[in-house]
């Protein structure tokens, strides 16, 4: 495979398409090698547009463990903004790659990870990849007290939930932004909640998107006759 092909390709095929135009984040996904953070099995997948399995297959789509697909992830960091200056949280760390692009543009950034062997191969492909201001926490980051750890510039969700989680918006700081996939299948959308400076969160919803759930984010009770 010609690496840097596949690469172009995904890029210009599947992310520009996407309404991904921001000239950063294009170079950004030129400059971090996704496929360094895709398992050896997968590796040919690198820069295909699906959900990657981190672990054995079924058991990691059941789970969640998956790398996002590429255009998913750059309109993420995209519609996130990240400043120089800015720390981020993200939940679900994966393989890293998100994190990655995320260090890339802020100063600090802190990442939870519940399954404590995806987090210690997150950690070694951030030290391979020269990323050192990225922390990798193994923490279930549904129940996890971040109170000593925020405020946080911004929040990103690597993965869907059934809705906005009120113990991560509490995290932002004012102006802050949070991005999750929220709702059910087969209808999500990307979600981007700013908490105004006067207090209350304004909230967009601006495409449209499937994505694996995050483990143990609450779930609505649904109502069976």
């Amino acid at each position: 495979m010609n690496l840097e092909q596949a690469r172009f390709n995904m890029i210009e095929q599947q992310i520009r398409p996407w309404d991904v135009l921001d000239a950063h984040v294009l170079d950004l996904l030129s400059v971090v090698r996704r496929e360094e953070f895709v398992p050896q099995v997968h590796r040919a997948l690198a820069f295909a547009d699906l959900e990657i399995p981190l672990k054995d297959d079924e058991t990691a789509i059941a789970q969640g463990q998956v790398m996002l697909a590429p255009r998913v992830e750059a309109r993420m960091l995209q519609d996130l903004n990240v400043q120089k200056h800015e720390k981020v949280l993200e939940i679900g760390t994966g393989s890293g790659f998100m994190a990655a692009l995320l260090g890339h543009r802020a100063q600090r950034v802190l990442s939870l990870e519940i399954d404590s062997g995806l987090a210690a191969t997150a950690h070694a492909n951030l030290q391979r990849a020269g990323v050192m201001n990225v922390e990798v926490r193994v923490a279930d980051g549904a129940q996890a007290n971040l109170s000593a750890d925020g405020p946080f510039d911004a929040i990103v969700l690597s993965g869907s939930v059934a809705q906005l989680p009120e113990s991560m918006l509490e995290l932002l700081k004012p102006g802050g932004r949070l991005m999750a996939i929220v709702g059910d299948e087969p209808m999500m959308r990307a979600t981007l909640a700013r908490r105004a400076e006067a207090g209350g969160w304004v909230t967009t919803q601006p495409w449209d998107v499937v994505a694996s759930r995050l483990l143990h984010f609450p779930e609505p009770t649904r109502f069976r006759f």
